[in-house]
C-alpha cells in the first residue's frame, strides 16, 4: 500500500461545457490527469452525420480547437495525462487533429486512439441475431446511423502502459476515463473490483463537470460564484479512499450534501451499478468533511460485471418542429390552447388537400401555468403564457407548411400573440435511441500507441461465484400515530438529484440529517412518488435505499414520453423532476422540527 495521491480533474461533463474549465484545472497546479467527457446518444448522431458528409469529421473539435488549445504548453510542461472520449465515431482524426496542433506549437506529444466500440458495419449481423432493444423489447430498426458499444477502462490502461501521454477513445463509460488512470497509477489488476468500484465512483462523481461542486444543488442560494465555478478534482489514494475538492479561489461548494446528490444521480439500483469492467454497490458509500471544500469517500464495494457489452444504436425516424409562442393578456391559458388548436386544425385540413396525411405526434405545454405539475399546479390563473407546441410528421414537407402557418395567427387569433421565440422554427431529425447487450467476446478492442498496435484481450473470467448482498436501513418507519405532526414541503427536510435513464427517470432523496430518515421512509413511499407523478409516469417506481449517505432513490419507469432524444417535453431529460418532488408536502412530527 501507498500514500501516494493521484490528482484527476474533471474538464467535461458533456460537449459544450465552458471553455475556461481546462485552463482553470491546469491552473492549479495539482493534476496528474485531467479528464473529457463528451458523448451522448445525441452527439454520436450528430457525430455520425459529420463523418458522412466529410471523413475527416465525426469527433469533438472543440476538444482539439478549445480545450487542448488552451492547455497543451502546460500539460506537456507538467507531464499532465489527458484522457478523453473526444474521439466520437472517429478517433483516428481526432487524434490527427491533435498531433497537428501539437507539431505547429513546437511540442512532442504521445497520443494514443482506443477503437473496437465501433460496431456500425456489424448492424446486419445484430439484425440477424434479432437483438432486442432493452426498455421496449422492439427489433432492431432497418437503418442506423451510429452503433456503438461502451468500452470500459482496460484500453485505456493499455494505451497508458505503453506511454501515451494522451488518450483519445471513442465510446467508452464516462468513468470509464479516471478509473483507468487509477488502475495504471496503482497497479489494480481487472479482479480487484472493490478498488473498481471505488475508482468508477470517483470517475462518476466528477464526469459532470460542477454537478458534484455545487451545480444543481438543491440549498441552490447558498453557492456563490457561479460564473466562476470550480470543476471537480479528485485525490486518490490506492486503497480506493479519495477526496472531493476543487481549485483553490473558484466559486462553488463541495460538502458531503453537495457530491451525495450527484452520487445518487443517474444510476438506477445504487446496490447494482453495471459497469463494463465491475458491478458497483453504492449503498455503504460514506462521506465526511475534510476541511473547507473538502469530502471525504469511502466505502465503494464492487463484484464482477456481466460478460456483455452495452451497445447503443442511434436511427432516424421521421421529423419534428418544435413553435414557441408567447402570449400575454387576461385568460392567456386559455388563449394558448386555442391558438393550438387553430394551427392544428387549419393545417391538419391542408395536408388532407395535399394527400400528406396526418401529424405522427402532437405534443402541447403551456409554460407559465406550472403544467409539468399538473394536478398540483397552484396557478389558477395565468396573464403571461408560452406556448409550446411540437408536433411531428414523416414528411419534412409537412412540417414546413405547419411553421409557415404560424405567423398569420399574429392576426388572425388571440390578442397578446407577441412574438414567436427564436422566430419561425425548422423541422429537425427526430434521432431515436435503440440499446442492446454484445458478448465481450464478439469485440475487438485495441489501442495504437505512436502507430505501433495493441490488442486488448478480456481478463479470464472467475470461476467462484460471487455473493453479494445490499445493504438495507435498519432504522424502523416513523410512525405518526398519537403525535403531532407539522405538514411541510420535503425540501425542508432532505435534498435530491434528478437526472434519466432512458425513459426511466432517478431521483435521489438525501435526508438533511440522520433524525429524518425515519421519517422519509414512511412518508416517502414507492406508491405515494407514483401517485405525485401519476401524469407522468406510465410504468412502475421502485424505491432503493442508499444508507452510507442516509437517501433512497427512486426509479420511474416510463416517466419521459420517450426521454432523451424521443421526447418532445421541455424536460426530456428528466433534471426538474427531483425539483418538483421536493415540493411534495411531507408530515413529519413537531418536536423533531423544534
Amino acid at each position: 500500500m501507498t500514500d501516494r495521491i493521484v490528482r484527476i480533474g474533471g474538464a467535461s461533463g458533456f460537449w459544450g461545457d465552458s471553455a475556461e474549465a481546462a485552463p482553470q484545472l491546469v491552473g492549479s497546479g495539482k493534476l496528474d490527469y485531467l479528464t473529457f467527457d463528451y458523448l451522448a446518444e445525441l452527439t454520436m448522431s450528430i457525430l455520425s452525420r459529420a463523418r458522412a458528409q466529410e471523413p475527416a469529421a465525426g469527433y469533438a473539435r472543440d476538444f482539439v480547437d478549445v480545450a487542448m488549445r488552451s492547455v497543451l504548453r502546460e500539460v506537456v510542461a507538467g507531464g499532465i495525462k489527458v484522457l478523453s472520449n473526444a474521439g466520437g465515431v472517429n478517433p483516428r482524426a481526432c487524434a490527427e487533429a491533435l498531433q497537428r496542433l501539437a507539431e505547429a506549437e513546437g511540442l512532442a506529444l504521445r497520443i494514443a486512439v482506443v477503437e473496437g466500440d465501433d460496431v456500425l458495419s456489424r448492424v446486419d449481423d445484430f439484425r440477424a441475431e434479432d437483438v432486442r432493444d432493452l426498455h421496449s423489447g422492439q427489433p432492431l430498426p432497418a437503418k442506423v446511423m451510429s452503433a456503438n458499444a461502451y468500452l470500459g477502462a482496460l484500453p485505456i490502461v493499455e494505451a497508458l502502459k505503453h506511454g501515451a501521454q494522451v488518450v483519445i477513445t471513442g465510446r467508452c463509460v464516462d468513468s470509464a476515463l479516471p478509473l483507468a488512470a487509477l488502475m495504471h497509477e496503482f497497479g489494480w489488476s481487472a479482479r480487484d473490483y472493490d478498488l473498481l468500484a471505488a475508482g468508477s465512483l470517483a470517475g462518476h462523481l466528477i464526469e459532470c463537470g460542477p454537478q458534484a461542486t455545487g451545480g444543481l444543488f438543491s440549498d441552490w442560494e447558498t453557492v456563490e460564484g457561479w460564473d466562476n465555478i470550480g470543476y471537480p478534482i479528485v485525490e486518490c489514494r490506492s486503497d480506493g479512499r479519495f477526496v472531493v475538492t476543487k481549485p483553490a479561489g473558484t466559486g462553488g461548494l463541495v460538502t458531503p450534501a453537495t457530491v451525495a446528490e450527484q452520487m445518487v444521480y443517474e444510476i438506477g439500483d445504487p446496490a447494482a451499478y453495471l459497469l463494463p469492467d465491475v458491478i458497483c454497490d453504492f449503498t455503504a458509500v460514506r462521506m465526511s468533511a475534510d476541511g473547507p471544500d473538502r469530502v471525504l469517500v469511502e466505502g465503494a464495494r464492487g463484484y464482477a460485471p456481466g460478460p456483455c457489452y452495452k451497445v447503443s444504436a442511434t436511427y432516424a425516424d421521421g421529423w419534428r418542429c418544435v413553435a414557441n409562442i408567447t402570449l400575454i393578456g387576461g385568460r392567456a391559458e386559455r388563449k394558448a390552447q386555442r391558438v393550438a388548436e387553430a394551427i392544428l386544425a387549419r393545417t391538419r385540413r391542408m395536408f388532407e388537400a395535399r394527400g400528406m396525411g396526418d401529424y405522427r405526434l402532437v405534443y402541447s405545454e403551456v409554460i407559465g401555468t406550472e403544467a409539468a405539475f399538473g394536478p398540483h399546479s397552484r396557478i389558477a390563473v395565468s396573464r403571461e403564457v408560452v406556448l409550446r407546441l411540437v408536433v411531428e410528421h414523416a414528411n419534412r414537407d409537412a412540417l414546413e407548411l405547419f411553421a409557415a402557418e404560424i405567423a398569420p395567427g399574429a392576426v388572425s387569433w388571440a390578442p397578446g400573440m407577441t412574438s414567436i421565440g427564436g422566430g419561425r422554427p425548422r423541422p429537425s431529425p427526430i434521432v431515436k435511441l435503440f440499446s442492446f447487450l454484445a458478448p465481450k467476446t464478439e469485440f475487438k478492442v485495441s489501442a495504437t500507441v505512436a502507430g505501433e498496435h495493441w490488442p486488448v484481450p478480456l481478463p479470464a473470467e472467475l470461476q467462484e461465484t460471487t455473493t453479494h448482498v445490499a445493504t438495507t436501513y435498519t432504522e424502523p418507519v416513523s410512525s405518526m400515530d398519537g403525535v403531532a405532526t407539522l405538514e411541510v414541503p420535503l425540501l425542508r427536510i432532505a435534498h435530491g438529484r434528478s437526472g434519466d435513464k432512458g425513459n426511466s427517470v432517478n431521483i435521489g432523496i438525501i435526508a438533511r440529517d440522520p433524525k429524518w430518515i425515519g421519517v422519509l421512509r414512511a412518508e416517502l413511499t414507492a406508491e405515494r412518488v407514483r401517485e405525485y407523478f401519476g401524469h407522468f409516469v406510465e410504468g412502475a417506481v421502485s424505491r432503493f435505499d442508499v444508507p452510507g449517505v442516509g437517501a433512497f432513490n427512486f426509479l420511474l419507469q416510463g416517466a419521459l414520453a420517450g426521454g432523451g432524444m424521443a421526447s418532445p417535453r421541455s424536460d426530456p431529460l428528466g433534471k426538474a423532476f427531483a425539483q418538483m418532488l421536493l415540493d411534495m408536502p411531507v408530515r413529519v412530527p413537531a418536536a423533531l422540527l423544534e
